[in-house]
């Protein structure tokens, strides 16, 4: 399944739009509710006036809600983001944390920004569960569990050490952009003959 996912996409990476760890964890912060393309518009012009913890302390909860208004949630948000990059300087002498403890200790970053921003910034092996990696693991039958942590659990014991780096980002793309939630795209799918998904659409 994944040496077939990965043909069709050699190098799988976020879709969200940074520069270094410090901006990744900002992202997808932000990105909880809210579409990568959203975001990456409203980071696109806060990151030209605040792209370290510094500058994003100098602008405020108000500063930064101005940028992001057009995003879910924003007010909270705006205050997450600010009281992370605070903790960044005052903790962690201005470096994005390595590790999970420390990174999931941030405002606003959960278990699941953690995986993404270990797996993206650091290059470890780690699976996030998004809704699209949920349904893909679900419906193909590669994972299926009953929650995100239980669908994790199996991907990391299943899906081969070779794939682990880009697990997360194939299934991601692969739930965005064929196996859509209401109508997958079952005739141009290239694992179909390996889904176990019974109601596969014919056109």
């Amino acid at each position: 399944m994944f040496r077939r996912l990965a043909k069709v996409r050699p190098d799988p990476k976020t879709e969200l739009d940074y520069t270094d760890p410090y901006t990744l964890v900002v992202a997808v912060a932000l990105s909880a509710q809210a579409t990568d393309v959203s975001v990456n518009k409203a980071t696109k012009a806060l990151f030209k006036v605040a792209d370290t913890p510094e500058k994003m302390v100098r602008l405020g909860e108000a500063g930064v809600a101005d940028y992001i208004k057009t995003i879910g949630l924003w007010r909270n948000k705006a205050k997450n983001v600010v009281a992370l990059s605070r903790i960044i300087l005052e903790q962690h002498g201005g470096k994005t944390p390595r590790t999970r403890e420390d990174l999931e200790a941030l405002p606003g970053v959960g278990h699941k920004t953690a995986s993404v921003v270990l797996n993206e910034a650091y290059g470890e092996a780690t699976i996030a569960v998004d809704t699209h990696v949920f349904r893909v693991s679900n419906r193909t039958g590669l994972a299926p569990e009953t929650t995100p942590e239980k669908v994790e659990a199996k991907l990391l014991r299943v899906v081969p050490d070779t794939y682990k780096k880009g697990a997360h980002h194939w299934l991601i793309l692969h739930g965005r952009y064929t196996c859509l939630a209401r109508k997958p795209g079952c005739p141009e799918c290239v694992i179909r003959d390996l889904c176990r998904y019974d109601a596969k659409t014919e056109e």
